[in-house]
């Protein structure tokens, strides 16, 4: 073969490597992956991308705060361009979400269900801002070292928390599966506010601190709430089929009436459990029964009292956090 021939023909690869760094551990895991699944790829089902809707959430409370999570400051006159702008990036995106969401388990078989989703949820866009802006005066008329309104959306975690789950639930009302549970455990895990999308939450809602805060899925709160850090309103029991198997759907966590205050680490259980409006639920309380409206609920002396407060004569005590 000529010089020339020979510059032109293939070379020849190397042998494959006998051994690879941590290559004897690759059998084992393409087994796991094979028994057990947790594997997302094109073969296979399309699932929706945690890293997705944590942009998609970024994006959404762009769109809900405008300047707040930026960089810069919305000039005048720009916020219609601006807004138009976010709509048409975070809402294909969404789209594409909630598609993979609703095909989990058929990847290649089109629903129908996405469009009416999305166009539910961007109706509800202008209604949940209505809302938070009640979330954001509760926390100023009810915090004494809030200085302003902005300092609550800059720095409160509790409003990215409540927005985030004001939307997801929105979405889940809307019949969208997964996301709004991947939306409110993106918040769960920037703020430590652990809020089930499925929990409806009226007006004026207010959480001090935070952390710790754990509201389940069958919640039903009503308005002028406040909810201080380490409270808990969970799930008493879980009953069983015949088989043993949890029976899911059912009314498992408490209801809050309006006007009620709950003190840090009380927790609260039961899907009978109602808390009466005007209520005040003493720090470190358990309960898993109702309480009447206008009651206070503390420990004294290690006993729990549950007193008529329209009926009290000593001065009122305030809490101070």
């Amino acid at each position: 073969m000529s010089a020339a021939l020979t510059s032109l023909a293939p070379k020849a690869q190397p042998p494959p490597r006998a051994h690879t760094p941590y290559g004897e551990y690759v059998a084992d895991l393409l087994d796991s992956y094979e028994r057990f699944g947790g594997l997302n790829n094109s073969d296979a089902h399309n699932l929706p991308s945690k890293r997705a809707v944590g942009e998609i959430c970024e994006g959404l409370l762009q769109i809900l705060f405008p300047g707040f999570h930026d960089d810069d400051v919305v000039q005048d006159g720009t916020l219609a361009k601006i807004t138009a702008a976010r709509l048409a990036q975070v809402m294909p995106r969404l789209e594409d979400q909630v598609r993979k969401s609703v095909r989990i388990g058929n990847p290649k078989k089109p629903t129908g269900r996405t469009p009416p989703i999305l166009q539910k949820f961007c109706k509800a866009l202008h209604i949940v801002r209505e809302i938070l802006q009640t979330d954001i005066e509760s926390a100023f008329h009810n915090d004494p070292s809030a200085r302003s309104q902005e300092e609550i959306i800059l720095s409160y975690p509790f409003i990215e928390a409540i927005s985030i789950q004001r939307l997801a639930h929105r979405l889940y009302r809307a019949g969208a599966p997964v996301i709004p549970r991947m939306m409110t455990e993106w918040a769960h895990s920037r703020t430590g506010i652990d809020i089930h999308p499925g929990a409806s939450i009226g007006s004026h809602f207010f959480i001090d601190h935070g952390t710790g805060v754990v509201i389940g899925e069958t919640c039903r709160i009503g308005n002028h709430v406040n909810i201080y850090h380490g409270v808990t309103l969970g799930a008493r029991s879980f009953m069983k089929d015949e088989d043993g198997h949890v029976v899911k759907g059912l009314k498992r966590h408490p209801d809050v009436e309006d006007n009620v205050t709950i003190y840090p680490n009380s927790t609260i259980l039961g899907g009978e459990t109602v808390i009466g409006a005007n209520s005040t639920i003493g720090a470190n309380v358990f309960l898993m029964s109702s309480v009447p409206a206008n009651s206070l609920v503390i420990y004294e002396e290690k006993q729990l009292s549950i007193r008529d407060k329209t009926k009290r004569v000593v001065p009122k005590q305030e809490w101070s956090i």
